[in-house]
């Protein structure tokens, strides 16, 4: 008779694959594929008379997974269950326990932090038993959802629309995009001028440009016309003097290690990633990738952490691998340690690769592109975190008029330290005037080129991006790592939030279920209330709260407010405003508005049933065309590419792949546009009449070879000249 070998159970076939590799013929490791057991879809399948006690079912369809998993249970000497380290994880291998009816003596937990031979085979070697805390915390939160989703949903479908759902986190994202939309339409602008100088020393050659300061070393700001008017006849017959400068040597630290809501914000940022694919992308990392002469290995720590802690091991090989590649004055002597918020679970380590030697280029090959993008912003967030602070020699100039204070800043690079591996991106990156200035000398009197003012207003707060949605979420404590993508996933699934370009903008439809979620369940979208709950939650995992206790505590206002809400909409029925369109019916000239069906938005004529013209949505963009001046709309190609064209189409037939913006044209006084693509670039004018024109060879686009526009390997370059690919298909785009 064969000798028993011991079960190992994981979430997926791809870990499964990598962690046997690692554990040899004496562990046979099998995959769950997620959960098996969970409360049933049909009905709350939560006992609320009977102190909240859930009714938990094997998951339908996965019959013949846990009829195997059974089997090779019974025939192991023992089974280690080894699911996701994290609250899910641990719910899930208890669930597991309990479906397989595994005996406490047969039965151990062990967790990865990151899948490499060491650590598996240690953590084999350590199992311990399941966490009851950790489940309690889940089971508390599940249950909690399933509640508020089961409870509400229903009175939403009864007074506004079938269908629609509301949920703990999800109702109070919606809210955040919602409060966001109202300040921007309560926003009054404020003017503001500015003014710079043009000047020029008087016995030597150099040029420079000074902003306006202040006035007698003040810091002032030009809220009107006639102060500007006051300044600028007051330095105009008046001298330029230098009267002070500085010079410093100003440290940039490097940015810590990802966490999961960084790693998201960052992939929308620099890769365009949605949070939801960010994270599918890491899962791929975690679980493992077959590297080319490695077999499996797993690439990166675990990806829902909210700790910024770093294994003494992965310092000590970053620190080698510093200095043997950039040389010691690129290392900053002693390890940089990262202050985890208080808030944090700081269950595991910050999101980093598990050997730092795998560089992404050494391994690109074997990764898709999307693999090889995000493990190559892992692996160089990790290691610049880790590298010497960047040194600019910084200067500081002021200029004084008819005792108006100008002034000058400028920064240079004087060692580059970490940023020579990675620079954090920022989601308002300005351009910042990198001329250099002249060798200016305290006293110096300089002459008045030119004086240029400029009439500003104060704009309001931009929209969210998904990114930026994220770190709001994690700034008041909104959700946990592993709830940020699918919520906001959720809200737009939904159609209470919509994406315009990058910004997220609510829908009627989300306006008027916050609004009565605000009225009647003032709790649920409380961003207090809710990050409260959290905090409950988190001191069950910790052992100081019990799971019931949080759940009685909820339920009691929770039904009051439900019963008020029932009474006080009796009879009632919610209207949704119409979203109206500046679209015309092509068919009966009335304004089209916005309609949702099963393949999502479209504009549609009101005066169905009479007229039933329907046609795709558009998107209005900033600026005109510079051709006739009508509208510039963002359209799809049939290959899937984004472009913008004239609203009069072919009638017009301008179009480009440049991105129109708000801003016009100093020269022509059209409007100017920027390259596609993340991050700031500048804009610039494409009318070839104006003296500004930019040619598009100067546009910034990287061209192709040859050799690259044959390749098929998905690699980063042929992404990023993914514009210069369709400057080849103008005519189709355009027909």
């Amino acid at each position: 008779m064969a000798a028993k070998t011991n079960l190992v159970i994981v979430e997926s076939p791809a870990k499964a694959k990598t962690i046997g590799k690692y554990l040899g013929s004496d562990y046979k490791v099998t995959a769950s594929m997620g959960h098996l057991r969970d409360l049933p879809k049909s009905k709350m399948g939560v006992d609320i008379e009977h102190d909240f006690t859930p009714e938990y079912i094997p998951v339908k369809g996965r019959e013949d997974t846990i009829k195997e998993l059974k089997k090779a249970a019974k025939s192991s000497k023992m089974v280690y269950l080894a699911t996701d380290p994290d609250r899910e994880g641990e719910a899930i291998s208890w669930h597991l326990k309990e479906l397989l009816e595994l005996d406490d003596d047969k039965t151990a937990r062990v967790t990865f932090n990151e899948i490499t031979k060491k650590v598996v085979q240690n953590s084999i070697q350590n199992p311990r038993a399941i966490d009851q805390d950790l489940v309690d915390a889940q089971q508390a939160r599940r249950i909690l959802d399933r509640i508020v989703g089961y409870k509400l949903s229903p009175l939403l479908w009864r007074k506004v629309k079938r269908g629609l759902s509301a949920g703990r986190v999800q109702s109070v994202a919606t809210r955040m995009v919602v409060d966001r939309e109202n300040e921007i339409r309560e926003f009054k602008p404020e003017e503001y001028w500015l003014v710079d100088a043009d000047l020029s020393r008087i016995e030597k050659d150099g040029k420079f440009k000074v902003a306006f300061y202040g006035k007698n070393g003040k810091k002032t700001e030009l809220k009107s016309a006639e102060e500007v008017d006051e300044v600028v006849t007051a330095v105009k017959s008046s001298p330029f003097t230098i009267t002070s400068i500085k010079r410093s040597d100003k440290k940039r630290s490097p940015a810590p290690p990802f966490i999961t809501s960084t790693l998201q914000q960052e992939a929308s940022r620099r890769l365009g990633m949605t949070p939801r694919w960010t994270m599918s992308i890491a899962q791929q990392l975690y679980e493992g990738v077959d590297i080319e002469g490695q077999g499996t290995v797993g690439l990166i720590t675990y990806m829902r952490t909210d700790s910024l802690r770093l294994s003494d091991e992965a310092v000590a090989a970053a620190k080698d691998y510093i200095i043997e590649r950039f040389g010691p004055e690129y290392h900053p002597g002693t390890p940089r340690v990262f202050k985890t918020k208080n808030s944090a679970q700081d269950a595991h380590e910050a999101i980093r690769p598990s050997d730092v030697r795998l560089t992404p280029e050494s391994i690109r090959k074997s990764l898709t592109n999307d693999q090889y993008r995000l493990y190559r912003l892992i692996w160089s967030r990790f290691l610049a975190c880790q590298m010497a602070s960047a040194v600019y020699d910084s200067m500081t100039i002021d200029v004084e008029s008819a005792g108006f204070t100008f002034r000058a800043n400028r920064s240079v690079m004087k060692f580059p330290g970490h940023t020579a591996v990675y620079e954090e991106s920022r989601d308002d990156e300005k351009e910042e005037d990198k001329s250099p200035l002249p060798d200016l000398q305290e006293g110096e009197v300089v002459k008045l080129d030119k004086i240029n003012t400029e009439q500003k207003f104060t704009q309001p707060p931009l929209r969210y991006t998904e990114a930026t949605l994220i770190k709001a979420m994690e700034d008041t404590g909104v959700g946990r790592p592993s709830t940020y993508a699918p919520t906001v996933s959720t809200i737009l699934t939904r159609e209470y939030v919509i994406k315009e370009g990058k910004y997220l903008r609510p829908t009627p439809l989300g306006e008027v279920v916050t609004k009565l979620m605000e009225d009647r369940f003032g709790d649920i979208v409380d961003l207090k209330f809710t990050a409260k709950m959290e905090d409950e939650l988190d001191d069950v995992e910790k052992g100081d709260k019990d799971w019931k206790s949080v759940l009685r505590e909820f339920y009691s206002p929770f039904e009051k407010s439900l019963e008020d809400a029932e009474k006080a909409l009796d009879g009632e029925r919610i209207k949704i405003p119409v979203e109206e369109s500046d679209e015309i019916c092509d068919v009966c000239g009335r304004k089209m508005v916005v309609k949702s069906g099963r393949f999502g938005r479209f504009l549609a004529c009101p005066g169905y049933p009479e007229c039933t013209f329907t046609k795709p949505l558009v998107i209005e963009m900033p600026g005109k065309c510079p051709k006739c001046g009508s509208r510039i709309l963002k359209r799809t190609s049939k290959n899937g590419h984004t472009y913008y064209a004239c609203e009069k189409g072919a009638a017009c037939g301008f179009m480009t792949w440049d991105v129109p913006v708000k801003d016009v044209c100093p020269e022509c006084g059209k409007t100017m546009f920027k390259k596609s693509g993340r991050g700031f670039n500048k804009p610039f004018c494409i009318n070839e009449e104006c003296s500004k024109f930019v040619p598009e060879d100067k546009r910034g686009y990287k061209r192709k070879t040859a050799a690259k526009t044959e390749s098929s390997t998905g690699t980063d370059e042929s992404k990023s000249e993914k514009p210069a690919a369709k400057r080849g298909r103008r005519k189709t785009a355009a027909q």
